[in-house]
C-alpha cells in the first residue's frame, strides 16, 4: 500500500564534522564542509492528517531506518533529474508534553539531509534559506490501514463500514497506517497532508528552542480555549453530550473558538446571573448606606 505524506525540514547551512562524518559514512565519499549544504525535514509525524490517516509511533520507527540513504526530489517526479538532496540520517523526536487527537504523546520523524553546493543548487539553497521551498511530503508503503473506530481494515467494506473523517458517537473516524516495508522518497510539494511537515530553517539552537517554546505556549493555550469551550457548552447545552462538544471543538480554529466562548459565556450569564458586586457611579450614597442606619 503506497502511501504518500508531507512532512518539513530544519537547521541548514554548513555541517559540523560529525554531520560530515555521517554522511561521508554514508555514501563512501570524502566530501569537505564547504562543499555541501545540510538541513533538515519533518518527514511525518503521529498526528491525524488532512487526509485522515495517520502513522503510529511504531510506524514511525519502522520508518527511521528505511529513509536513510533516500533522495529528494519535487512533486513525487520520480525521475533522476529531479533528484535535489540526500537523507543521512534519521531521528525520532518525543514532545511528551504534547498530545495527539488519537490521545498519546506527539512525536515525529526527523530527517538530516545534504546536497551538494554547486552553481545548479544556488538557486534552490536560496529559496530553502528564504522560506519559499518548506513543505515536504514523503512517499512510502505501509502493509495495514485499520479503522480507528473497530479496528478492522478500513479498505474492506465488508468488515468495515466506517468512513474516514467523519464522526461516529463524538468519536472521529481516521486510518492507523500500520507495518511499514519501504521508504521510496521525499519531496518538496506545494501543500502537504500532514500539516506540521516542512523545512526546519537553519538558526542558533537558543532561537530555535525560544521558537519551540512560543509554539508550545500556543498549543497550551488553544487546548485550554478548547476546554473551556466545552465547559461552557456542557452548561448551555446540555442535551449535547460531552464527545460530541470535544469533536465540535476540536475542528475550530482560534478564532473561531474565541467566537462560540463569548457566546456561550452570555449565554451562561443569562442562565446563572450574578449579582452586582460593584456600585454604578450614579448609584445613590444613601441607598448604600441606608443597611447601616440605626
Amino acid at each position: 500500500m503506497k502511501k504518500i505524506k508531507e512532512a518539513g525540514s530544519g537547521a541548514a547551512g554548513i555541517p559540523a564534522q560529525e554531520e560530515l562524518d555521517a554522511l561521508n559514512a554514508l555514501n563512501h565519499t570524502s566530501l569537505k564542509a564547504e562543499d555541501v549544504y545540510v538541513f533538515c525535514v519533518r518527514l511525518c509525524d503521529n498526528e491525524v492528517d488532512r487526509d485522515h490517516e495517520r502513522f503510529p509511533r511504531e510506524t514511525l520507527e519502522q520508518l527511521a531506518p528505511l529513509f536513510v540513504g533516500k533522495c529528494g526530489i519535487f512533486d513525487h517526479n520520480w525521475s533522476a533529474r529531479e533528484q535535489v538532496g540526500r537523507i543521512y540520517r534519521t531521528e525520532l523526536v518525543e514532545e511528551p508534553k504534547l498530545y495527539t487527537t488519537a490521545g498519546d504523546p506527539y512525536c515525529y520523524l526527523k530527517g538530516w539531509a545534504y546536497m551538494l553546493r554547486t552553481p545548479e543548487s544556488a538557486s534552490l539553497i536560496a529559496e530553502i534559506e528564504g522560506g519559499i521551498k518548506k513543505e515536504v511530503s514523503v512517499g512510502c508503503s505501509v502493509s495495514r490501514a485499520v479503522c480507528s473506530i473497530c479496528g478492522a481494515d478500513i479498505h474492506d467494506r465488508e468488515s468495515c463500514a466506517h468512513v474516514k473523517g467523519r464522526v461516529y458517537d463524538g468519536k472521529r473516524c481516521w486510518a492507523e497506517l500500520l507495518d511499514a516495508t519501504d521508504a521510496y522518497e521525499w519531496s518538496f510539494v506545494a501543500v502537504p497532508a500532514q500539516v506540521n511537515a516542512g523545512v526546519i530553517k537553519g538558526m542558533k539552537m537558543d532561537r530555535l528552542e525560544q521558537l519551540e517554546r512560543e509554539a508550545q505556549t500556543g498549543r497550551r493555550y488553544l487546548s485550554a480555549l478548547r476546554k473551556e469551550v466545552v465547559r461552557l457548552g456542557g452548561m448551555v447545552q446540555p442535551e449535547l453530550r460531552h464527545e460530541v462538544l470535544t469533536a465540535i471543538a476540536g475542528r475550530l480554529e482560534e478564532d473561531e473558538l474565541e467566537n462560540l466562548r463569548k457566546v456561550y459565556e452570555m449565554q451562561a450569564r443569562k442562565l446563572c446571573p450574578d449579582g452586582p458586586q460593584l456600585w454604578d457611579n450614579t448609584t445613590r450614597q444613601q441607598e448604600r448606606d441606608d443597611p447601616f442606619l440605626i
